[in-house]
């Protein structure tokens, strides 16, 4: 595999075929070109492979991939000329450097010498053009990172911290949030009534009639997070199969370079695609990550937290008309079938974890965040991370001891519930991942729960000290900044269980203790 041989991107247009006339003369028909191009040694090693996609020929070398686009002209995008293929290759190429340096080497023209012989960059006729990429093995993929197990906690919040990098630089585009998607919807509507799927008219009705109601319940945010500038030039084609792991690292690449306007979207809109492309190979946990980490790292982002399951939905319905309009109708109903259970219906519900530093309880809150409230799951508010939030810090900033007083802590607790009640306001699920040490602490998390009418779960974690001075000892890149100190400190307060929350052994495995949690977070009652 290699840059830009992807899937043909997801956006809300039809596919169209690509049986089509070239409106430009030229020197060499498509096929003879990549015919010449792979017995005349330019490429600086023997094509071993040919990948065609919808709207690019990739030729593949030992350690190289050089992309053509194909003559083609389709509603939404014109590569009928070499000067039109020539422009689509230098924006493919400038906005890919944002993300991927190593990747995307370069722009050459293919010309010929004197002699009628194609060279690169040579100083006869321009004939076409060719991006120059480095190429990666299949397996570098995180669509096949993820199918062979291997997609760890540490890979997903790399992920969700370029994904974050990317958004941070992006142009921003003023304009209606709500209007934009709004055409998304009604292209989707159009495409699925010609694609079909199997769905019977009333079926895509509903889901386009629940897609349209969310649009009209987030209006307003959807315009005043566009205002604030949330809407920006974003990768725009976000999925598995456009991130690789490179020296063990993401690394986003071949985003959408034909239009502005389907690439420019609210940023948690072209995140929302990944989010839906791991639930949609059953990793609901690691799509919880992703979406998590993002929004701490990303603040700005907390109020649209609850836009996710519409956007996940759209990106789900995009993808289903697209494949099927490859052929796989398979691939193509399952995505359909995501787009209406992001969609559905799950209660708030507000749970606290709380025991000693070491105890487990941001691993713990991590997984079992995707079984409650609507997909992606809850939003995990980590005390942790929003004192680094409230200090200006990245998460894993170590904190000067001045910054754990009584008055600091406190500062923190209430921004943890004042984001809480927010996030249970808008009907999203709640965890709160904090020690919770004294009652004045958990009082105000069942407190919170009452105020909104939403079922309360209170989890404590007990483990031994000698436990998690090891954990604590051995423990990297957190956000927590406790020490051994911190841990014997804590000791006197954990012998004070609430009588009222659960009690959760954490010596023992992380599935089991999971399993514990769900039950208890089940059978709680409504405040």
């Amino acid at each position: 595999m290699a840059a830009g041989s992807a899937d043909p991107p997801a956006s809300n247009m039809p596919e169209a075929s690509t049986d089509m006339a070239f409106d430009a003369p030229r020197s060499y028909g498509a096929d003879d070109l990549i015919r010449r191009l792979a017995t005349s040694g330019v490429l600086g090693g023997a094509v071993l492979k040919r990948v065609d996609t919808h709207a690019a020929h990739v030729l593949l070398t030992a350690d190289r991939a050089w992309k053509l686009k194909r003559r083609v002209r389709y509603d939404y995008l014109d590569f009928s000329t070499p000067e039109r293929r020539r422009e689509a290759l230098e924006r493919e190429l400038e906005l890919n450097l944002r993300t991927a340096p190593k990747l995307y080497l370069g722009l050459h023209r293919i010309s010929t010498s004197s002699t009628g012989q194609l060279e690169l960059d040579g100083p006869g006729m321009a004939v076409d053009w060719m991006l120059e990429m480095r190429r990666f093995a299949d397996g570098d993929l995180l669509a096949a990172v993820a199918q062979r197990g291997d997609l760890v906690p540490d890979l997903v919040m790399a992920a969700a911290d370029e994904i974050v990098r990317l958004h941070a630089a992006a142009a921003v585009s003023i304009g209606s949030g709500a209007d934009r998607l709004e055409r998304v919807i009604t292209g989707n509507a159009v495409s699925l009534s010609r694609t079909r799927l199997g769905m019977e008219d009333d079926e895509i009705e509903r889901l386009v009639s629940r897609q349209r109601s969310e649009l009209s319940r987030h209006a307003a945010l959807l315009d005043t997070r566009a205002a604030c500038g949330r809407m920006r030039r974003c990768h725009g084609d976000l999925h598995l199969a456009n991130v690789a792991v490179l020296d063990g690292a993401p690394v986003l690449f071949d985003c959408l370079e034909f239009s502005e306007e389907l690439a420019t979207v609210d940023v948690l809109y072209d995140t929302a695609f990944l989010i839906m492309d791991l639930l949609r190979v059953g990793l609901p946990t690691a799509a919880s990550m992703l979406a998590n980490r993002y929004v701490d790292l990303s603040p700005e982002d907390e109020a649209g937290w609850t836009l996710l399951p519409l956007f996940m939905s759209l990106r789900a319905t995009i993808r289903a008309h697209v494949r099927a309009s490859a052929g796989d109708t398979n691939d193509a109903s399952d995505y359909l079938r995501l787009a209406s259970t992001v969609l559905a219906d799950e209660p708030a519900r507000l749970i606290a974890i709380g025991g000693g530093s070491g105890a487990g309880k941001s691993t713990l809150a991590r997984h079992i965040a995707s079984a409650f409230g609507p997909r992606p799951g809850a939003r995990v508010l980590r005390s942790d991370v929003l004192r680094k939030r409230l200090a200006g810090v990245p998460p894993e900033t170590r904190l000067p001891q001045d910054s754990y007083t009584p008055e600091a802590g406190g500062m923190v607790y209430d921004h943890m519930f004042a984001l809480a009640e927010e996030h249970l306001r808008r009907g999203s699920s709640v965890i709160l991942d904090a020690a919770f040490l004294y009652p004045t602490e958990r009082a105000g998390a069942e407190a919170l729960a009452v105020a909104a009418g939403v079922r309360f779960s209170g989890l404590w974690l007990s483990v031994g000290e000698n436990e998690r001075i090891h954990r604590l000892e051995t423990r990297h890149k957190d956000a927590s900044d406790a020490d051994t100190k911190v841990a014997a400190a804590q000791a006197s307060r954990l012998a004070d269980v609430p009588p009222t929350w659960a009690v959760l052994d954490a010596h023992r495995s992380l599935d089991t203790v999971t399993h514990d949690a769900e039950v208890a977070i089940q059978g709680a009652k409504r405040c």
